[in-house]
């Protein structure tokens, strides 16, 4: 690779134009807590000036990131209530349960001791069965 330093005709201004150096400014002040926070601040924004959309972007990632992870506490929690809610239904329901199951036992204890009570009362059991057809059946005309 060959290298010159010859300039095109017209165009030695841009060259030294482009080769100078950057300028030096002075920076005041010492170095305080306050004084180092506000200097990181505008330094902070110096870099934010050339770089706007790189900010932005990453201030629309970091939003996203923080409702997301909002969000995801919000469903966790809603999931804890609802396990909760439903196990303590589970447990009304078989508390319930037991309930209907030892009315049942009652019933059939009742419903088996019954043909022995009616005999000590001096009940006979009905011989034949009876019915009645009211197929055919008229009131009597109530007279006012």
């Amino acid at each position: 690779m060959v290298r010159s330093s010859a300039v095109p005709q017209g165009r030695e201004n841009e060259v030294q134009a482009s080769s100078r150096r950057p300028e030096l400014r002075v920076v005041k002040g010492g170095r305080t807590a306050e004084g180092e926070k506000q200097q990181g601040w505008n330094r902070f924004l110096e870099w934010t000036r050339g770089r706007t959309a790189m900010v932005v972007c990453s201030l629309v990632a970091v939003a996203f990131l923080v409702v997301s992870l909002f969000c995801s506490l919000l469903l966790r929690v809603q999931m804890e209530q609802d396990s909760f809610d439903q196990a303590q239904s589970s447990q009304h329901i078989s508390a319930l349960t037991q309930d209907v199951q030892d009315d049942q036992a009652t019933l059939d204890a009742l419903q088996s001791s019954l043909p022995q009570k009616a005999q000590e009362m001096g009940m006979v059991p009905q011989q034949g069965s009876v019915s009645i057809d009211l197929q055919g059946y008229q009131p009597p005309e109530e007279t006012r």
